[in-house]
């Protein structure tokens, strides 16, 4: 594409590339409109992309966004996404310690005998399973009355079908640490349910604001089960998919273009941007933008910004090993790691880091990592397929971008996650890897431009209206309004945004297409 066919008038142009983006855009053009979207970087699909992140070895990672879960599957139906997603045996293995002996929780995907007698080995009865299945079968009951909503306007909080359950009280009304305490004796159980609320949330389990509240809501209710798949080839098949519809659609494309204004009127938009030529703008009825908020605040002609600057926690490691390391607790490691391993998250442990790190200290490492490998190789190039070689995905908790502000502060803070894994392994970690990258929040802003590197561009919000809410225009019905009545969101920003879903993308075609009579 040229920048002067770029530069023609367009019906609706998208600003940012990432997979929402790609969503909204293939809507707009099956409906007839002629869509333009511009990219800063080289390629699409933001954080949902593959990358051969080690330069002397073959395996292209889901370096950033790795798991699908909200992504509905009537999203994918409907765009004809050419996808696998598979699910993972092992759900969960956290590894702990009791009178010297190593041991292990883990939780089946499928929960059968071994989950039970595996939480009777670490608390000595089979109550804490029945609290455990009493629990997720409540939270089972949320999802199953709020996902159906993901695709349509907002509901009304009270229309929803589930407000009077005790488990709205736990889950929407009262800080979540609240419930976990009551329902959990086990410190270890309590921080397997709790970590599902700081994933790209920095708070305490009892924090006021209920912002890890929303945050484990989101994480749980993706498609009524919440259950996180994996995606064969990577996210970067996700993404590629979403490309190959957008374009069969019509829409066009231009990467390289770095978007430097936004200019709204009452009668349409002009919109402007920089690449490898010199500085281009066009004129647009309608505007998406799939950016921060923040970042979509510094391009606007004198806007307040709508919100402080966000603010990530999440230190991520990518790695490649030689093979999976043996465990002090006996576990087959390809079982323990199938799932999500936990590292020093029991909830005592996760509430004491939390507390040090609004300090500005970092005591420990506490998070979870993930193997990409053992539910799909495809990732692996030709050098590695026939070996035991494997990826490792490591997502650090509680590390503010504040406190890790250089390349020093994140080589410490690898060596924190060295030492708080080896732990729990039969030989140490280090010798095993064969290739390395680890990223600071501020590393992921610098290269996504996702502000703070906040992997949700901003605290989530329930998806539902409160009583008090206005939504008078279909922008605020579909929970993507801004204050210009001609630019939208459609990117995690939005009301239902955050994770690799689709739905803020959906969203804001179908209010634009609303709005169009």
């Amino acid at each position: 594409m040229t920048n002067r066919e770029s530069s023609q008038p367009a019906d609706v142009t998208i600003v940012g590339g990432g997979h929402n983006a790609l969503v909204a855009a293939t809507y707009l053009a099956r409906a007839g409109r002629d869509v333009l979207l511009l990219e800063r970087l080289g390629h699409v699909g933001g954080a949902a992309v593959s990358a051969r992140a080690f330069p002397d070895h073959d395996a292209r990672l889901s370096r950033f966004s790795y798991l699908v879960s909200l992504m509905p599957q009537s999203l994918v139906d409907d765009l004809g996404l050419q996808l696998e997603l598979r699910s993972r045996p092992t759900a969960s293995f956290t590894p702990y310690e009791r009178d010297g002996i190593a041991r292990g929780l883990l939780v089946e995907t499928d929960e059968g005998e071994a989950t039970r007698a595996s939480f009777r080995e670490l608390t000595g009865s089979d109550e804490a399973f029945g609290a455990w299945q009493e629990f997720y079968a409540e939270v089972a009951e949320l999802a199953e009355a709020v996902a159906p909503t993901f695709l349509e306007p907002l509901p009304r909080r009270q229309d929803l079908g589930c407000v009077d359950l005790p488990i709205w009280t736990d889950v929407v009304e009262r800080p979540l640490g609240e419930a976990i305490e009551r329902r959990f004796t086990d410190d270890v159980v309590r921080g397997v349910v709790g970590t599902d609320a700081l994933i790209g949330t920095f708070a305490s389990l009892h924090e006021d604001s209920l912002v890890q509240n929303r945050c484990f809501f989101y994480h749980l209710v993706g498609n009524g089960t919440g259950e996180w798949r994996v995606p064969v080839g990577g996210m970067g098949a996700v993404t590629a998919e979403l490309e190959r519809v957008a374009l069969d659609a019509g829409v066009r494309i231009l990467t390289g273009a770095d978007v430097v204004g936004i200019d709204p009127d009452t009668s349409g938009v002009t919109v402007q941007w920089r690449d490898a030529t010199g500085h281009h703008e066009t004129r647009t009825d309608w505007v998406l933008s799939g950016v921060a908020p923040w970042v979509l605040d510094g391009l606007l002609p004198d806007a307040s910004p709508t919100q402080a600057k966000p603010s990530g926690a999440q230190f991520k490691i990518n790695l490649l090993v030689s093979r999976l390391p043996a465990l002090r607790s006996g576990l087959d490691p390809h079982v323990a790691f199938a799932g999500t391993f936990h590292v020093n998250e029991d909830m005592s442990q996760l509430e004491e880091l939390h507390a040090a790190a609004t300090r500005g200290q970092a005591p420990f490492a506490a998070g979870e990592l993930y193997c990409h490998t053992l539910t799909d190789r495809s990732i692996l190039g030709p050098e590695l397929a026939d070996s035991p070689a494997q990826t490792l995905t490591y997502f650090g908790l509680h590390t503010p971008c504040e406190n890790l502000t250089d390349t020093e502060s994140g080589d410490r803070a690898y060596r924190q996650f060295l030492q708080a894994i080896d732990q729990h392994l039969a030989e140490p970690l280090e010798p095993l890897v064969l290739g390395v990258e680890h990223k600071t929040p501020s590393q992921v802003e610098a290269e996504l431009n996702m502000p703070g590197g906040h992997i949700f561009h901003g605290d989530l919000a329930w998806p539902w209206l409160e009583d008090e809410e206005q939504a008078a225009t279909p922008a605020a019905r579909w929970g993507v309004a801004t204050e210009h009545p001609r630019v939208l969101v459609c990117g995690s920003g939005a009301r239902r945004g955050g994770a690799v879903s689709g739905i803020a993308g959906h969203n804001a075609a179908h209010a634009l297409l609303e709005s169009f009579g």
